[in-house]
């Protein structure tokens, strides 16, 4: 009797297992809810990169020392060699798609790439759309400006000022956080980020708001600039990589790919060469 009421009571169990399965996909499209299928999976780009043996990467080429477009159309810099050595760990070629600060977003949320590079700050409004791998770099805002104004600019008040042409690249966090926190500055977007500290050196703006790495990089190669505020940025900030927002397999790669090489040396190393 004990065995009998036992299998009565699993095939009233197994009954309401199939009924609510039967519900849940008869009514689940009607009431807009997702009901997967037995056994379904998201396709991870991890798979289309071991069949197409291809790692698409979305940058800008503008952004030293992150990603730069050479004369010859090849890229170098801090982030390009890092997915270089990530795609032969994926047994990949790396192409690379070219895309500009304002359209990056776009271009990534299209599918035109697996993941962007280049010096992207970590940011609650591309998390909406995006994933990030794990931060490879804390950085922060600075400003640069003509060595001889250093005494001039001080910290983010003395620069908003009505008097002072701040400029700036557009569609990044470089013009956001200039639109947020500048009242008073003349705020000048100058649309070729490679050509926008000779605006500086030329006297023809006063400031530039960037990350404080991109400062002391454009002070060695302009020596007439200078980095204000370096040790005390006005902003806390973190560089990471661009992933698809849902697909945890391949930012688990990713991740574990940083993890690896921060322990090591790999990192450290590269971010030496391109950061010393």
């Amino acid at each position: 009797m004990l065995v009998s009421a036992r299998v009565r009571s699993f095939e009233r169990v197994g009954r309401a297992a199939s009924l609510a399965l039967m519900l849940g996909l008869v009514l689940g499209p009607v009431l807009g809810l997702f009901v997967p299928a037995a056994g379904a999976q998201t396709a991870s780009a991890l798979d289309r990169i071991a069949t197409a043996q291809v790692l698409r990467v979305c940058t800008t080429g503008d952004y030293r020392p992150f990603s730069y477009r050479e004369e010859d159309g090849s890229y170098s810099g801090l982030d390009i060699e890092v997915v270089g050595q990530i795609a032969q760990a994926l047994a990949a070629r790396v192409v690379f798609v070219p895309t500009t600060w304002p359209n990056l977003m776009r271009d990534f949320t299209a599918g035109q790439c697996d993941m962007a590079v280049g010096g992207v700050s970590v940011s609650l409004e591309r998390q909406k759309q995006a994933a990030f791998s794990e931060p490879y770099l804390v950085d922060g805002k600075s400003a640069i400006a003509r060595c001889a104004d250093l005494a001039r600019f001080t910290d983010l008040d003395s620069i908003d000022q009505s008097s002072v042409r701040v400029i700036e690249n557009p569609g990044g966090t470089n013009e956001r956080f200039a639109r947020a926190r500048l009242k008073r500055a003349q705020l000048r977007i100058h649309t070729d980020n490679l050509s926008v500290f000779d605006e500086l050196v030329a006297g023809r703006a006063d400031v530039m708001i960037t990350d404080t790495s991109e400062t002391l990089v454009q002070h060695k190669l302009h020596p007439e600039l200078c980095t204000v505020s370096a040790d005390h940025p006005f902003q806390y900030g973190e560089k990471a990589y661009l992933l698809p927002r849902d697909d945890l397999a391949f930012k688990a790669f990713v991740d574990q790919w940083l993890h690896l090489a921060r322990a090591n040396g790999t990192l450290a190393a590269i971010s030496n060469n391109w950061l010393k």
